[in-house]
């Protein structure tokens, strides 16, 4: 369904918007998403002359807690830049294989947050394995709790037979989302506390990426920030 509303746009867009002197790269000038059900178009912004403001033109934090972050969140854990988030929203996101994730806390996500991500703060990835709160989170990532396990079926799966390398005691992640993780940029340890809280958890390392430039980055290219209550 939203391939094909996001085909619909595009014939539009083609016979109507003139070409873009700032493209997002040399064959792309946009990248539409769906945001809460609205169509978000991601582009840059076109004044050439635009300056970073605000608290993402800072190039000075206090360290610890504002440290800058190792560029690996995670044994095999990819980490990628803005080019791969826009073919993550074209082709995952879209066919609802992917979610973006704005780690951060609900006060920063409220100033502002890359179109099409949800929010579920880092703080969640650590609670305690029973808690509701982190059982309906794995649910909207496509993780089902798992119940009794008969040992024989345990120790197939630790083979890796019967979907093993996809589950553990807790967890079945054959059926997990695919994920891109997110914060406020190189000096921000948010995302990588949720990715290493996933991982404990067990999810898998080859189904999460981790936007290291996060917001910082976003903005000093000048891409579509969208506030949540839009």
């Amino acid at each position: 369904m939203y391939r094909k509303i996001l085909t619909i746009c595009l014939s539009v867009w083609v016979i109507n918007v003139q070409a873009l002197d700032v493209k997002l790269s040399p064959d792309r000038e946009f990248v539409e998403v769906i945001h809460k059900n609205k169509l978000i178009k991601i582009q840059r912004i076109q004044d050439q002359d635009h300056k970073l403001e605000g608290g993402f033109a800072k190039t000075s934090r206090k360290c610890p807690p504002f440290c800058i972050q190792p560029m690996d969140a995670g044994e095999n854990v990819k980490t990628i830049g803005q080019i791969e988030i826009f073919d993550f929203m074209e082709n995952e996101l879209l066919d609802g294989e992917g979610l973006i994730i704005d780690a951060r806390t609900p006060a920063w996500w409220k100033r502002g947050t890359i179109p099409g991500s949800v929010n579920i703060p880092f703080t969640v990835f650590s609670l305690d394995v029973d808690d509701p709160q982190l059982i309906d989170m794995m649910k909207v990532l496509g993780a089902r709790r798992r119940g009794d396990v008969g040992g024989f079926s345990r120790a197939m799966e630790e083979f890796g037979l019967m979907g093993g390398k996809q589950k553990n005691d807790e967890w079945d992640f054959t059926s997990a989302k695919k994920l891109i993780l997110w914060c406020n940029g190189m000096w921000c340890g948010q995302s990588p506390r949720a990715i290493q809280g996933l991982l404990e958890l067990g999810y898998p390392a080859e189904k999460i990426l981790y936007y290291r430039g996060g917001m910082q980055v976003w903005q000093s290219l000048g891409l579509t920030v969208i506030v949540p209550d839009m």
